[in-house]
Formats: structure tokens, sequence, C-alpha cells
């Protein structure tokens, strides 16, 4: 998952909770009152702000390794902080998503429901269509574009 944060001067800098030691993971789960990183991520999706602190927190850690949790704060942190997923995260939740509608042999129209939100928490919208190519469901980015027409 990708971290933007938009600095005062325009500039915009991206943090990657891939980036993160299992050791800064733990104290983000500790910060958070022990929730599992799973949790945690579900609630950067959501842009929880809490969850957005802690990722934060973590990386400014690395230069400031006393900084406490109880007093970081991100001013302004509604406009200039989101939480988006990488080409990784999208290609996981197709795929999971495909194992499922396997099952119940609805996949495209399951993939149909699921791509809109994809690509608002894509940090890049155009990794969405692409992992659909890569997954063999292009049609589905076609037909979606031929419908928009």
């Amino acid at each position: 998952m990708i971290i933007s944060i938009a600095q005062d001067d325009g500039t915009v800098e991206e943090l990657s909770t891939d980036e993160l030691s299992a050791l800064e993971a733990a104290a983000i789960e500790e910060a958070m009152g022990g929730a599992q990183w799973q949790r945690i991520e579900a609630l950067l999706q959501l842009q929880d702000p809490t969850a957005l602190r802690a990722v934060v927190w973590a990386h400014r850690r690395r230069a400031q390794p006393d900084l406490a949790f109880a007093d970081f704060d991100l001013p302004g942190w509604r406009r200039r902080v989101k939480a988006r997923i990488t080409r990784g995260e999208i290609e996981d939740a197709l795929n999971n998503l495909m194992v499922q509608a396997l099952s119940s042999q609805a996949e495209d129209t399951q993939i149909d429901l699921v791509t809109p939100h994809l690509r608002k928490l894509a940090h890049t919208p155009a990794d969405v269509d692409a992992a659909l190519d890569g997954l063999g469901k292009g049609h589905l980015v076609h037909r979606r574009r031929d419908s928009e027409d």
C-alpha cells in the first residue's frame, strides 16, 4: 500500500507499507492496540486516520527513534494523506475474487462489481486494467469502455 502525503509546497511524499520492517509493522500493530496487520490494511483502505498516522509515524521513527506515537500528528490529514493500493495488491484482490467466483460461475459479474472500488483505491488506476488483462479478463475493460461511449 502507498501512503501519499501532500506537503505544503505541493510536493507529494510517498511511503510504502512494503518497505516496513517486521519490527516496524509490529510497532504499528502495538500502537493500534494490538490490531493484526490484515485489520490495519483494511483500515488503511478505509482511510482511517489512526492507521494512516501509524504508518507515517513508523517511517518517521527511522530518523527520530524516540518519536512517541501519542505525540505524532498529521495536521490536515483528511486533505493531505491518502492510502492507495499497488498493482500487486490489485492482482491479489482479483485473483482472490476469481477463486471465489469460479465456484459460483459468476466471475465476470463479481469482477464488474469490484472494479470501480479497485480503481478508486488504486495508486495508479491503469493498473486495474493491466491486472485484468493479466488475469485474462481484459474483455471486461473493453466492454466497460464500449458501454461508456
